[in-house]
């Protein structure tokens, strides 16, 4: 007995979409269990792919051009003491107990020389 109207890939009785289907089984519904064969999808065609860890090596390499132009974190406006650049990233860890300042690394970006701050 039909409830509902009948939309491909889902069941006639309880209206619950139909689990995939078997190229050689009939579809049992999960909802109501009951048994239909292939045609209740009608015309339907499911087209799909799957793609598990591509590996592409060249996305991995960088080039000497992007290593020196990312930054280690936010980028401020800050003078390098060694190489005098004017822009520096930065991060910051706790090292000290904790009613003190945090500890602040700066990394050059054109030189990459590094240099800490507390506070």
């Amino acid at each position: 007995m039909e409830l509902f109207t009948s939309t491909p890939g889902f069941c006639p009785s309880c209206g619950s979409i139909f689990p995939p289907l078997d190229s050689s089984k009939d579809v049992t519904c999960y909802n109501c269990k009951q048994t239909y064969k292939p045609d209740v999808f009608g015309d339907q065609v499911v087209e799909y792919t799957i793609h598990f860890n591509n590996y592409d090596p060249d996305k991995l390499v960088k080039t000497k051009e992007e290593e020196s132009s990312s930054a280690e974190g936010p980028v401020v406006e800050r003078k390098c003491s060694k190489c005098g650049h004017d822009k520096m990233s930065y991060a910051t860890l706790q090292l000290r107990s904790a009613d003190e300042g945090q500890t602040v690394f700066f990394t050059c970006l054109k030189c990459k020389f590094k240099e800490s701050e507390n506070s």
